[in-house]
């Protein structure tokens, strides 16, 4: 059953920035180290930081022949159950490093030819240089190394929609940038049969596609040999029935060439690529291009267009006031999550600033790759790092004293730009004057988001625009007067 099931969070996965896994069955995406760190946001920067710190360590120790300690600490990458993602059949059980298994990859790692020329320079490098490591096992050692990240992650998301943990459990074994060791602590856990779950961000989860040795073998390795025989005119080359007698060689005839005196495996791309190592940048650099997060249509089962329905209905049937503020709340979220994924990410409620003298309703990461979000900071130079969302659920209108609380959020680490969402404003051009004067005051910039905005937006991705709630924003952005 999904956690959204267990838990009654009537929301779909449209609505929840986690992925919501089915407890009793993998769910098959995976963590990618190196989609990590292509994610240019807040979370992921700091799951890539950790990821790094674990594989340089790693390689220091080798590199000094602390053959047994290094031995250690592969260890702790063994067979995490708790994420519920990956290959596994049946009830999860984890399909990470086991003991024989740590044993085969760490004897490949301590022998490969790549570590030792230097070729491996980040650990998703693994996959493609060491026996034993597909994406299953990539992911599974991600996730060991990031669990911390991880568990702060749950209990954020557990504190916002209501779900009870359960205190002093172990966390299992999580890397520790500062200590630069492995350490375990009891804290709050998400307990689900007995059974401990870490719930994961959806926009760093992939499927893993691009970064492998097949595909850096098919279409870059292949691809080289191709134009080396062209170009030396070897037996390979053949010619097309046309008048100009084109020569080419298939990647086929390429393949069989090898394959006459080697077998193609990773011992094999190491020693390629130590001979042509531009083809494998060229490969890092490709593959960073063709990156791209998981699509809510490609793991919810779910009609959007039901949801969007569902949620218009859900705005209408919300009273105005404080004893109803919590589920507007959650609405707003769950809409905002809709609408805007994979732009805004890993939402944090209540987040307390000033030493616990103001508190923020909602706090986003910003991870736009491109539209209005990204411009915000890229061509407006508006620091917008993260992005403030105040709900207010009031029955009367919003006014200064609303708009001076959001701003006296603001600061340069923190971001200079939020959204205010209530239920309605009277007079919308008086209000963006007061959002204009803000903004002149260098107060930072405010844009407001009413019920009939999100039912607009929503009924516009009902009919497929995709584009009206950018177009909303930035029509809203230059009435401020933002040039």
């Amino acid at each position: 059953m999904k956690i959204s099931k267990i838990f009654n969070l009537d929301k779909s996965q449209y609505e929840l920035d986690f992925v919501d896994v089915d407890t009793d069955c993998d769910t098959p995406l995976f963590l990618d180290p190196y989609f990590i760190s292509k994610s240019d946001f807040h979370f992921a920067f700091e799951a890539h930081r950790t990821i790094k710190s674990f594989f340089e360590y790693l390689l220091m120790q080798l590199k000094a022949h602390k053959i047994p300690y290094t031995r250690e600490l592969f260890s702790h990458l063994n067979e995490p159950n708790e994420f519920c993602l990956g290959m596994s059949r049946g009830k999860p059980e984890g399909k990470g490093i086991g003991p024989t298994d740590s044993e085969k990859i760490f004897n490949s790692l301590i022998q490969s030819k790549a570590l030792k020329s230097g070729l491996m320079e980040d650990i998703e490098d693994f996959r493609i240089f060491i026996d034993g490591i597909d994406k299953d096992k990539m992911s599974d050692m991600t996730a060991n190394i990031i669990r911390w990240h991880l568990i702060e992650y749950t209990q954020n998301q557990c504190e916002f929609w209501g779900i009870a943990l359960q205190k002093n459990v172990p966390s299992g074994y999580y890397w520790d940038r500062e200590s630069q060791s492995w350490e375990i602590k009891f804290t709050k856990m998400l307990i689900v049969n007995n059974r401990k779950i870490i719930l994961v961000p959806k926009r760093i989860v992939s499927f893993s596609r691009e970064y492998t040795s097949q595909q850096y073998v098919q279409h870059f390795i292949l691809n080289f040999l191709q134009n080396e025989n062209l170009r030396l005119q070897t037996t390979l080359v053949q010619h097309r029935c046309n008048k100009e007698k084109t020569p080419y060689v298939t990647k086929k005839s390429v393949r069989e060439n090898i394959e006459r005196n080697h077998v193609i495996d990773k011992q094999w791309i190491t020693k390629f690529t130590e001979d042509h190592p531009d083809v494998f940048s060229d490969f890092k650099k490709y593959t960073a291009d063709k990156l791209k997060n998981v699509e809510n249509s490609e793991i919810a089962g779910d009609s959007l267009a039901v949801i969007c329905k569902y949620l218009i209905e859900k705005l209408d049937s919300i009273p105005s006031g404080t004893e109803n503020a919590t589920i507007f709340h959650h609405t707003v979220v769950g809409i905002i999550e809709l609408i805007f994924y994979p732009k805004l990410s890993t939402p944090t409620t209540e987040e307390k600033i000033h030493n616990g003298r103001k508190r923020i309703d909602i706090v986003y990461d910003n991870c736009a790759e491109e539209g209005f979000f990204f411009r915000l900071c890229n061509t407006h130079k508006i620091p917008s790092r993260f992005i403030i969302v105040e709900c207010k659920n009031y029955s009367r209108d919003i006014t200064n004293p609303e708009i001076d609380q959001i701003s006296g959020r603001f600061s340069p680490n923190r971001g200079q730009f939020g959204l205010i969402v209530c239920r309605n404003i009277e007079d919308m051009n008086v209000f963006i004057e007061r959002c204009s004067d803000t903004y002149r005051d260098q107060r930072g910039l405010i844009i407001p988001l009413i019920d009939s905005d999100f039912k607009n937006i929503l009924q516009a991705i009902i009919v497929g625009d995709f584009e009206f709630s950018e177009n909303l924003l930035q029509e809203r952005f230059h009435k401020i007067g933002v040039k």
